[in-house]
């Protein structure tokens, strides 16, 4: 495991920003248990400082992995969220939805969120901004990037996309094989 160079870490943060804004200083700078991002074969990971200090004594290929992982770099250098990390984009989320109990399942299925799905959503959501996807009840299901604004939303067609599928728990299921891979 290594740190993030300067590069990987303006892409990280930059993808990041899109989900939780100015909330990714919560992640990093907390002054109880800090944590870092460290990569692994092309994989970032969000892990606590102890233990990262710690897994210097593990030789790099016998270490598979460490902490969470948040997501990967693509052969182009761009780097794509994975759904492990939907805990923490939640819990510091900009931008909510949250969809009726009949789009949850076409939800997890893999399609994008409809407007007859939406049960309600944040104010003042822009064009392509990263969402985090919620059940009625709270329970965080996926993240997307909304496809319309919040106010040009409420004049679509039922049948209308707002916000594009990017992950969702589905994926634990779907992708089993080469989630961890």
């Amino acid at each position: 495991m290594r740190p993030l160079t300067e590069v990987e870490t303006k892409v990280v943060f930059e993808k990041l920003a899109n989900y939780i804004g100015r909330n990714i200083a919560l992640l990093v700078d907390n002054p109880q248990d800090p944590h870092v991002f460290r990569v692994q074969k092309d994989r970032v990971y969000y892990v606590s400082d102890k233990v990262a200090n710690f897994a210097t004594s593990v030789a790099r290929k016998n270490l598979m992995s460490l902490g969470v992982c948040f997501g990967k770099f693509t052969k182009t250098g761009k780097f794509r969220l994975h759904i492990t990390s939907l805990k923490y984009l939640a819990q510091y989320a900009k931008y909510k939805v949250w969809i009726k109990a009949n789009g949850e399942m076409p939800f997890l299925y893999g399609n994008h969120v409809l407007k007859a799905h939406i049960g309600k959503m944040s104010e003042d959501i822009p064009e392509h901004a990263g969402v985090i996807v919620f059940s009625m009840n709270d329970t965080p299901l996926g993240f997307g990037i909304s496809a319309k604004s919040t106010i040009e939303a409420r004049n679509l067609q039922p049948t209308a996309i707002v916000t594009f599928r990017q992950g969702d728990i589905g994926e634990y299921l779907r992708d089993e094989d080469t989630l961890f891979t």
